[in-house]
């Protein structure tokens, strides 16, 4: 298969979308240091080991097979990425409620964890932060599809405003130990 030149412009017809059910399966990160990143995602967000071999972990939510690979197969004792280079961005933890996403920030203030940013996005509300190695997290609950904002021809618009952290961690029904 030729090398596709995204530098020629849209010449080409676009491809048919994908259908509505494909998800991203899970996300595989390589670490400096596997304990540390399970103390992170497993001790403080709360994620499930669910396999761990010499130089890798796979761990869950829920009993689902694996969320997020851990490994330092490549990466063993590295350090994080460097500004300014390409990688990944950030993973995002979508979180099903909003009490449940308080419930991470209060881990996350537990745990001394300092948050790089959060954010109302209209359809979402986001909370960005670093892993031990670097690595960008976002955690997020989306509103209601009822309750996305939306331009007058119907198209969801997204907007970055500052997230009320106050209100978030006041959220009842959150049931995190961690207050």
């Amino acid at each position: 298969m030729p090398f596709l030149d995204v530098k020629a412009g849209a010449a080409e017809p676009a491809a048919p979308p994908i259908g509505a059910g494909v998800r991203i399966g899970h996300v595989h990160l390589k670490v400096a240091d596997i304990d540390r990143a399970l103390a992170f995602y497993c001790g403080v967000l709360g994620f499930e080991v669910i396999e761990q071999w010499d130089g890798a972990a796979f761990i869950s939510a829920g009993g689902y097979h694996h969320h997020i690979g851990l490994n330092t197969w490549e990466s063993r004792g590295g350090p994080p990425p460097a500004p300014g280079t390409t990688g990944l961005y950030h993973i995002a933890i979508l979180y099903p409620t909003r009490a449940e996403l308080a419930d991470a920030l209060r881990r996350l203030f537990g745990a001394g964890i300092r948050l790089d940013g959060a954010s109302d996005h209209g359809v979402s509300e986001a909370l960005y932060l670093r892993d031990p190695d670097g690595n960008g997290v976002e955690l997020y609950w989306d509103r209601p599809r009822e309750q996305w904002p939306r331009r007058l021809d119907g198209r969801i618009t997204m907007f970055t405003r500052k997230l009320d952290v106050a209100n978030l961690i006041a959220e009842r029904g959150a049931t995190s130990p961690v207050e």
